[in-house]
């Protein structure tokens, strides 16, 4: 097992030992002789090293071009320590398959029974075993296929005057190059004779009596030949006309043709009718096209041809049994084209100056330039041509009168002749009007204007902004201390009801005990209650004396942030015709004596 023999003579013999040593013949052999080649010997030096090497191929795979059917072996021999592994890929990542292949050996690939899907690049990889060390060797394989048909060409019979066509289709690798043979001899083209789709199809138009032979196909590549042939033969049938006679054609415009003729010799009773075939003279045979004809006329009108252009023509008489031999060949040309009339557009620029832009046709007709003319419309006479080039598609008109209307006419023309024309009218009066009307302006300072103005703008509506806040913050600000105005009153003038008994002229008396760490804003503002109390109720000059006596006896003194208050109940007042005046007030804190309880005025209500 440690020796192999590939199929091309080479012996491997892998883990070598000491027994391996000696000499070595190689011997071929056939059933005519034997044959023993030079010696050589292999000596086996040294002990089995324990020392680790890495992978190392010593002789990859080659580069083969075979073919189908062979067997191709992709040597590749590797050396290391531990033993590598060695696999096989390919490169464009398709799978080897397992049919048809062997690995002989310890990495040798034999792929039998070749086929062209075999071709590609084949990868040999040695692998240190437990680890991804890795060494490659690639080697391309080529398999060729030899030349064979997909189609042979078939046999055919035609009258005279046919058409026949014969198909050879051939496949191979590399694709195989096909030529055509002739009774054994190359086959040489002509105008009747015409090789198609890289020589497979061969047609010949108008056969006649020496088209008649056998044709060979022969497909041929590197690999390989083949060939195939088949015959032509040509019926002609006794009795048939002969070729139609005076074949004219007089061109009649630039797209129409007439072809006449004049009946065969002989043999016209069995004529059924007439095939006119016409092609463009530059053109190839197989784009001739026909038309048919009846047997009584003797002229066919042709026509939806291209200007300027040259026309062959021949006609062929027909029977039941087959076709005349074909007439005279006739070739003419069609006249030529103007051209057609372009497309026109006017555009005023200033009062005394137009702008002509225009486009040519797409019709048929080469023009080879443009003439312009324009007037007065109330007069007779045009100014110009002025000849343009046929590169040029606009024209300024200066120098107009700015009070009349102008009549512009642009046409194309060529060598045959000017082509219709393209009228346009055109009238200044209306720009003028517009430039009396709206004279010209100073934008730059307009400009400026709309500046400023806009920058007023903004500065008045930032203002007006300022100046609402403003209003709406005062307005917030007094309606919030109007009622805290008014909530104090309503607290000073919330007393606590006494029993009747107790009740006397002199009212209800409140004490009323400022804290002393109320501020001077709030003792102004008691004060200003004060004020308001004695307005709304004055006390009787006896009253105040009393208050006088009763002050320092009822109450104490009254220290600099403590008020003392008395009022009377609402429904306990009396009036006097007496002057009010105002309540005594306390000689620290300004706030009103208290009266006496008893004293009072005796009129009630």
């Amino acid at each position: 097992h440690r020796y192999t023999l590939l199929p091309k003579g080479v012996l491997q013999i892998t883990g070598l030992r000491a027994e391996d040593s000696g000499i070595f013949h190689c011997v071929a052999t056939n059933i005519a002789n034997v044959k023993f080649s030079r010696e050589a010997r292999l000596t086996v030096s040294g002990s089995h090293s324990t020392v680790y090497k890495d992978p190392m191929i010593l002789v990859g795979p080659e580069n083969l071009t075979l073919t189908v059917h062979q067997t191709a072996v992709l040597e590749c021999i590797a050396t290391g320590n531990p033993r590598p592994i060695v696999s096989w890929s390919r490169l464009d990542g398709r799978p080897i398959g397992v049919e048809g292949i062997q690995v002989l050996g310890t990495g040798n690939l034999m792929i039998s029974d070749l086929t062209v899907q075999h071709s590609g690049i084949y990868v040999c990889a040695a692998n240190k075993p437990g680890t991804r060390v890795r060494r490659t060797a690639q080697g391309r394989l080529v398999v060729q296929a030899p030349a064979e048909f997909v189609q042979h060409p078939q046999s055919i019979s035609r009258p005279v005057g046919t058409t026949a066509i014969f198909t050879c289709v051939a496949q191979g690798e590399p694709p195989p190059q096909i030529t055509w043979l002739r009774n054994g001899q190359i086959l040489e083209t002509s105008d009747h004779i015409k090789l198609k789709n890289n020589n497979s199809t061969l047609s010949i138009y108008g056969i006649n009596q020496t088209d008649e032979a056998i044709y060979q196909c022969i497909a041929e590549n590197s690999a390989g030949s083949t060939q195939a042939s088949a015959r032509l033969t040509v019926l002609w049938a006794d009795g048939l006309p002969g070729p139609p006679q005076s074949v004219k054609a007089e061109t009649v415009s630039a797209t129409t043709i007439q072809v006449s003729w004049r009946e065969p010799l002989q043999n016209t009773k069995e004529i059924i009718g007439y095939v006119l075939h016409i092609r463009k003279a530059a053109d190839p045979v197989e784009m001739e096209y026909q038309e048919a004809v009846s047997k009584s006329t003797f002229q066919q009108l042709v026509t939806d041809l291209e200007p300027s252009t040259s026309y062959s023509f021949y006609i062929k008489a027909y029977t039941s049994r087959g076709a005349s031999k074909a007439s005279e060949v006739t070739v003419v040309s069609t006249l030529g084209e103007v051209p057609a009339m372009p497309s026109l557009f006017i555009k005023v620029i200033n009062s005394t100056a137009v702008l002509a832009t225009w486009e040519p046709s797409i019709k048929l007709g080469q023009h080879e330039g443009f003439k312009l003319y324009y007037r007065k419309v109330h007069l007779s006479q045009y100014t110009g041509p002025v000849l343009l080039p046929s590169n040029v598609t606009a024209y300024n008109i200066t120098h107009l009168d700015a009070s009349v209307v102008y009549e512009v006419k642009l046409l194309a023309y060529n060598q045959h002749g000017d082509g219709n024309s393209t009228v346009r009218f055109v009238s200044l009066r209306e720009t003028v009007e517009r430039t009396v009307l709206n004279p010209p302006c100073d934008c730059m300072k307009d400009e400026q204007n709309n500046k400023t103005s806009a920058t007023g703008i903004i500065i008045g509506i930032h203002i007006g902004v300022t100046c609402i806040i403003f209003c709406v913050l005062f307005l917030m600000f007094g309606y919030r201390g109007r009622l805290l105005m008014c909530k104090n009153v309503q607290e000073q003038l919330s007393t606590p009801q006494i029993p009747r008994s107790q009740r006397s002229s002199a009212g209800l008396i409140l004490n009323g005990a400022a804290r002393r760490d109320r501020d001077d804003r709030d003792l102004n503002g008691k004060q200003l209650d004060m004020n308001e109390l004695e307005r709304l109720f004055p006390a009787s000059p006896s009253q105040e004396k009393q208050d006088k006596g009763t002050t320092s006896a009822r109450s104490s003194p009254a220290t600099h942030n403590d008020t003392q208050l008395t009022t009377l109940p609402l429904d306990e007042f009396s009036f006097t015709e007496e002057q009010p005046g105002p309540l005594p007030k306390s000689p620290r804190s300004g706030s009103p004596a208290a009266p006496a309880p008893n004293q009072g005025p005796t009129n009630e209500g």
